[in-house]
């Protein structure tokens, strides 16, 4: 199976670096029954953390947002890659950015089992249409 590449909008929220944050957060999205395609939490400065999330449903997250009374960051864009883990199935997309002169600002990539793997990576506002020509992203 061909891998896919589909172009995201996410947003972030920041909460207090504190354990248990994260889980309150999910733990609400998932009581009001909103799916995320990919999620991923780091600490920033002075003492916050930013937890990065690419809805299904933008507007059901907003929806969310408004009643928990969260900050959203402005919509941001990326790309969700998802396809069979093969020996240098990562590699292939981080290349072709390469060889096109297109600096990633960031990448996760895990295995998802069943042979499946997932990827979300960031570029430059600036590089995003060229990379999402390179990346055949849909």
């Amino acid at each position: 199976m061909a891998d896919r590449v589909k172009k995201v909008n996410y947003v972030y929220v920041t909460v207090p670096n504190r354990a248990g944050q994260g889980a309150k957060v999910l733990g609400e999205l998932r009581e009001e029954g909103v799916n995320l395609l990919a999620y991923t939490g780091f600490p920033g400065k002075g003492g916050k953390a930013q937890l990065d999330m690419i809805p299904e449903s933008m507007s059901e997250l907003r929806r969310v947002a408004r009643k928990k009374g969260w900050r959203l960051s402005k919509p941001k864009k990326g790309f969700l890659v998802q396809g069979s883990d093969t020996v240098g199935a990562v590699h292939r997309h981080i290349d072709k950015l390469a060889a096109s002169k297109i600096n990633i600002t960031a990448a996760d990539a895990v295995a998802a089992g069943k042979k499946r793997y997932g990827m979300i990576l960031w570029v430059k506002p600036k590089d995003y249409s060229r990379a999402a020509r390179v990346l055949r992203a849909k």
